[in-house]
């Protein structure tokens, strides 16, 4: 079953594509090789994900030469999936980690990668301002040194590190 998630609407109505202050997006980015599917490992906490488990976000190509986002969770309380789909485009150069993502017409948030792994299988990501912080990985399973890294990054970038969900998967 699909269904909107309430946080994609509120992500998107903020309409900022612009970044945290002290955040600096990563270059040298390609899209190519971050195309595909992540696994939230954490994120802070906001009623458009409380209660997801299992969360995802698969990221292909668009005809318009943008991204598709497909952001995929399970709500264990009601026993069901949750999918919503979206559009991401550069903020600016496309060889620096800065977009802009919509799920609702015309009103995008920033998407700041602000560190990758050099092949692309973990990246710290944030929102418009620190109250959005994720750690995105290509498997469910990584280390207490990675888990470490993320929350010391975060820590610098001025997010509250206290306040993360480390995110359920099977």
């Amino acid at each position: 079953m699909k269904i909107l998630y309430p946080w994609l609407l509120l992500l998107t109505l903020m309409g900022c594509a612009s970044k945290p202050p002290i955040v600096e997006p990563v270059s040298d980015f390609a899209l190519e090789p971050y195309l595909g599917k992540w696994y939230e490992m954490a994120r802070l906490d906001h009623s458009f994900e409380r209660g997801l488990s299992q969360v995802t976000a698969t990221y292909s190509l668009r005809d318009d030469g943008g991204v598709r986002v497909t952001n995929k969770g399970y709500k264990a309380s009601k026993g069901r999936w949750s999918q919503a789909e979206g559009k991401a485009y550069f903020a600016g150069e496309d060889d620096v980690g800065h977009l802009k993502v919509s799920f609702f017409g015309p009103f995008y948030g920033a998407y700041v990668i602000f560190e990758l792994d050099k092949d692309y299988q973990y990246a710290f990501v944030a929102g418009p301002n620190t109250k959005y912080l994720w750690l995105l990985s290509r498997t469910t399973d990584i280390s207490p040194e990675l888990q470490a890294q993320f929350v010391q990054a975060a820590k610098a970038n001025g997010f509250d590190t206290d306040s993360l969900i480390w995110v359920e998967h099977p």
